[in-house]
């Protein structure tokens, strides 16, 4: 939801994006995002492309146009951020496809999404596992999100207004969690409702700090294991922590 920037703008903008405006033509528009951006290995910018077929086919059959505002739709499948209102954002496709890889989502798990912005994220999850529970910190971002999917018709997905950083006890263990914003430190609630196998991918650095997307694993035996994959730029989590 919320990154700021990835990769460099120069490179986004070099890339000329298909202009189009139908339903049809969206859907050519993700395949070439796809293609083009998320599943190609960068050359100028270094990043991992991705592979997971079940994740690429998920990116396909979201309609990211929905989840952003009107007068963003002729970009939304352009690699980078956009704004969906109250200083918050849609994170650009592939940051989305890979975090989503990391998590290694299988079709029986349930993913703890920290940061539901306009719902994109949990979009993409709901496709792939059984149930996605979401929470956003913005009343005005959760309740547009939750309508918005619903009237896409995600039933196996369930969103709550609330403070993320402390996870959604009712429901853990998750198989996965994911966190969308960047706090300083990595929330002890976080790791606590993660299942033991369970992989929690977020992004952890302060405002003003070199942030890096870091991968936490609990084994079986309950240890943690901490890798930080890449440097990124989110906002930060917000909320009464």
């Amino acid at each position: 939801m919320k990154q700021l920037c990835f990769i460099l703008a120069t490179f986004i903008l070099s890339i000329a994006v298909p202009s189009h405006s139908s339903d049809d033509d969206f859907k050519s528009d993700r395949e070439w995002m796809v293609k083009r951006q998320i599943n190609a290995q960068g050359i100028t910018d270094g990043r991992i492309g991705v592979k997971n077929r079940s994740v690429l086919e998920a990116m396909r059959r979201v309609l990211r146009h929905e989840f952003v505002p009107d007068r963003y739709k002729s970009q939304a499948y352009v690699d980078m951020p956009l704004p969906i209102g109250y200083d918050q954002t849609i994170s650009q496709p592939y940051i989305v496809a890979y975090m989503t890889e990391l998590l290694d989502p299988k079709k029986e798990h349930k993913v703890l999404e920290v940061g539901t912005g306009s719902g994109y994220q949990a979009a993409v999850l709901a496709e792939l596992v059984d149930h996605v529970y979401t929470i956003e910190i913005i009343k005005e971002l959760g309740e547009s999100a939750e309508k918005r999917l619903k009237q896409l018709d995600y039933k196996n997905v369930t969103v709550k207004i609330g403070d993320g950083y402390f996870g959604w006890e009712e429901h853990a263990p998750y198989d996965a969690i994911i966190v969308t914003a960047a706090p300083d430190h990595i929330p002890p609630m976080l790791i606590h409702q993660l299942k033991p196998g369970g992989k929690l991918c977020i992004p952890v650095g302060g405002r003003f700090q070199v942030q890096n997307l870091t991968l936490v694993q609990k084994t079986e035996s309950g240890s943690i294991m901490t890798r930080q994959v890449m440097p990124v730029v989110f906002v930060p989590l917000t909320g009464d922590h």
